[in-house]
């Protein structure tokens, strides 16, 4: 077994994929061949991410607070401490914190060969207050 203990910086999400504030750890990036990446993300109330897919879907695991998961087809699904969302490989999708409450949740994601994790589109125009 290996532990790797290092000391992650903490990182402001960007306004252009972030609206609101939302800060960002990585807590896991192990060498290859892994392709492994592993956030703890803080989100202010209110605040949440643009539109975006992942190449290899996404695991989201909340550890505090209350927040909102919207998806394509309209579906938006609440979310709170303890619960475990899939998101499916380029399955388009938003989330964040609910209106009143902060919210944090580990975001584990499978890099794609040339390393990204993400693609990014539009902001969300909607988001439920």
């Amino acid at each position: 077994m290996h532990i790797t203990r290092r000391r992650p910086d903490t990182r402001q999400g960007p306004a252009d994929t972030f609206t609101g504030a939302v800060w960002l750890d990585e807590i896991a990036a192990p060498a290859a061949p892994s392709r492994l990446r592993m956030f703890n993300v803080h989100f202010a109330p209110g605040a949440h991410t643009a539109w975006h897919t992942h190449p290899h879907g996404q695991v989201l695991h909340v550890l505090e607070g209350e927040g909102l998961v919207g998806r394509a087809d309209g579906e938006v699904e609440e979310i709170r401490a303890g619960d475990t969302v899939w998101i499916e490989p380029g399955e388009r999708h938003w989330h964040g914190a609910g209106p009143r409450t902060f919210m944090t949740h580990l975001a584990v994601v499978e890099a794609a060969e040339d390393g990204t994790t993400a693609s990014w589109h539009a902001h969300v125009s909607d988001y439920p207050a």
